[in-house]
């Protein structure tokens, strides 16, 4: 159970991270209240997370040609597809706009998830 949570608190993080760094990446409705924005990114984390765990793989396996020729690099491209379908997923509480901005949010969001998964995952 601990480690949802910590998925959870880690993907939160990373995502409010990406919107507070990217500048097309948006949460929330505009003159929303903070904790209104906090539920909102508790939210989208879930539905992030969701995605991950059942959509990502599959894409990773059909993309499996395409990694290895790429080193790994087109993981990148996934992430930022991931990113795309969340906010497709999550209407107009989340908005990425444009590929690129998904491909930079990916980035962020891959790193800093990382970060905080070391720091907090004390198994």
């Amino acid at each position: 159970m601990t480690t949802i949570f910590v998925k959870l608190l880690a993907n939160a993080v990373a995502l409010s991270a990406a919107v507070w760094l990217v500048n097309d990446i948006t949460l929330g409705e505009p003159g929303e209240s903070t904790g209104g924005k906090a539920v909102t990114l508790l939210i989208v984390a879930l539905i992030f997370g969701v995605v991950n765990i059942v959509v990502k793989p599959i894409v990773k396996f059909f993309a499996l040609p395409l990694l290895i020729v790429t080193l790994g690099l087109f993981t990148l491209v996934i992430n930022a597809l991931m990113l795309l379908l969340t906010d497709w997923i999550s209407g107009d509480k989340f908005e990425v706009e444009g590929f690129g901005s998904a491909v930079l949010g990916g980035l962020i969001i891959s790193i800093v998830s990382w970060a905080v998964n070391l720091i907090l995952d004390r198994d």
